[in-house]
């Protein structure tokens, strides 16, 4: 149980991971949410705005949140529920797909009204989180170094600055090898900016619609997505780190504003796993009770991306993607060993964490859900099969 500690001064590790956590968020899925949202219908300048308010929405639940709650809590938006928007909403209307956003956002608030998404993630032993969490790093573990078989110039440089550094300069690693890796791409000239440049625009309300056929055919599948393959690694990622956050308010809370802003085009807030991981490491803070300000000045540099009118989610998509694999790889690095090792630590369930952590990192993807959930689930099954129940 990670208790609370006086209140002290940001420190500037906390500042760095909660700049390349939001830099990693942004970097890896903006293309994606340009096309989802082109996808729905939605004009040029609409789609600025729809970055705005995404920025400022995942600000505040990620400043509130993490001062409410003293725990890292950073907030996203959906990736699974984006991939499938891009591929799913075809033939509907705007207003259909926005309709689509305020239903699938509503039944996440009652989810964590109900408290039955509580229930499911309380059960779950700490092991099988911190499997699960391992697997999903792992191929950001892997992207520190397979960048070098085609960018050796740029991926090494990173790599080799990151490694002095830890040895001298450990607070400043991570920063000092994305600024090797910038220079290095600017000596390169691989720094583009994408074709789809936004303008400075807000959002503007787009009356829902609804339709049953729309409810059921992306609706639905968009609910089981973002709950099984965002917020349930969130909320396990979060419990692998030795916290105990409270589920439904999280739940609720990030729904909550996800639906007041999905009439504009935010069409999800939700509980970050991976980017929130760069803010759980002991790099951030050796005392695990201070290291939700880390996730609190990420909510301040979300919501500088919002306040620009999405011109900074163009300017952070404009870096070569095998920078940022190999950035976010090295941020990880301590983060997926320490999840390997709790994973690990308990000899009794080490069966049910390596089934979990292989079916995670084999990213599978069954029923238009994710390799998280199934890998979750395909541990939480093997340890109730294999662990002796207690008779009365």
């Amino acid at each position: 149980m990670i208790t609370a500690t006086p209140r002290s001064a940001f420190s500037f590790p906390m500042l760095i991971s909660g700049f390349i956590a939001v830099l990693v968020g942004y970097s890896s899925t903006a293309a994606l949410i340009f096309q989802a949202a082109q996808a729905a219908g939605a004009a040029p300048e609409q789609i600025g705005g729809w970055f705005s308010l995404l920025g400022i929405g995942m600000g505040l639940a990620s400043l509130g949140l993490s001062v409410w709650t003293r725990m890292p809590i950073l907030a996203a938006w959906s990736t699974p529920g984006a991939a499938l928007l891009a591929t799913s909403v075809q033939g509907l209307t705007l207003n259909e797909v926005v309709g689509v956003f305020v239903a699938t956002n509503l039944l996440i608030v009652l989810s964590g009204i109900t408290g039955l998404f509580a229930k499911l993630m309380n059960h779950i032993p700490q092991s099988l989180a911190a499997a699960m969490l391992a697997g999903i790093l792992l191929r950001f573990g892997i992207g520190t170094f397979s960048g070098l078989q085609s960018h050796f110039a740029l991926c090494g440089s990173m790599c080799l600055v990151w490694l002095i550094s830890r040895r001298w300069l450990p607070r400043y690693a991570i920063l000092l090898a994305l600024v090797a890796g910038v220079l290095v791409a600017l000596g390169q000239q691989t720094i583009h900016f994408p074709p789809h440049a936004l303008a400075i625009s807000w959002p503007a309300f787009i009356m829902p619609q609804f339709t049953l056929a729309s409810l059921i055919g992306v609706g639905l599948p968009y609910f089981l997505v973002t709950m099984a393959s965002q917020n349930a690694p969130g909320i396990a990622t979060l419990q692998a780190h030795g916290y105990q956050p409270p589920v439904s308010a999280l739940t609720g809370w990030t729904g909550f504003i996800a639906l007041v802003l999905s009439p504009f085009g935010g069409f999800s807030v939700c509980i970050a796993a991976i980017t929130a991981a760069i803010c759980m490491g002991e790099d951030v803070d050796p005392n695990p009770a201070r290291r939700w300000m880390a996730a609190a000045l990420a909510g301040v540099f979300y919501l500088l991306t919002g306040f620009t009118g999405g011109l900074i989610a163009v300017m952070l998509s404009a870096l070569p993607p095998v920078l940022i694999a190999t950035l976010a790889g090295l941020a990880l690095l301590a983060t997926l060993a320490g999840s390997l090792q709790r994973a690990l630590a308990e000899p009794q369930q080490r069966d049910s964490a390596i089934i979990a952590f292989l079916i995670t990192a084999s990213g599978i993807s069954l029923l238009g859900i994710g390799s998280a959930f199934w890998g979750l689930l395909g541990g939480v099954l093997t340890y109730f099969v294999l662990t002796p129940r207690s008779r009365a």
